[in-house]
């Protein structure tokens, strides 16, 4: 079984690698959604996969990393695309959850993506 748990951070960026007349290399900034999901079997006796509160306290220093911050000034996040974005949160916050099954990253209400890791 799959469930998921949805975050939400605010931040600016840029996109450094497109061409300069593009709407993406001028600063500008995003009300991101993330959602967390995590596969397993129910356990038998609290009958969940992982309790939400434990996805939560896993994801909070992350969000605390890019909430309200210029995400290009944070390392490994110098060309914050959404998938570059999605990446580099799966590789902070798979070893705090082991079964992490993948992660949805909304930059927009209308266009986002999906890391399900390498």
């Amino acid at each position: 079984m799959e469930i998921w748990k949805q975050f939400t951070f605010e931040a600016a960026h840029l996109l450094p690698n497109v061409p300069e007349d593009h709407k993406c290399h001028r600063l500008h900034g995003h009300s991101y959604s993330v959602r967390v999901y995590v596969e397993g079997d129910l356990d038998p006796q609290l009958g969940w996969v992982t309790d939400f509160a434990d996805i939560k306290k896993a994801y909070q220093p992350i969000r605390q990393e890019l909430d309200h911050y210029y995400l290009n000034d944070i390392g490994g996040l110098e060309n914050p695309t959404a998938e570059n974005i999605a990446r580099w949160i799966w590789e902070r916050l798979q070893p705090r959850l082991p079964n992490l099954s993948k992660i949805e990253i909304g930059e927009t209400c209308t266009s986002g993506c999906v890391y399900r890791g390498n």
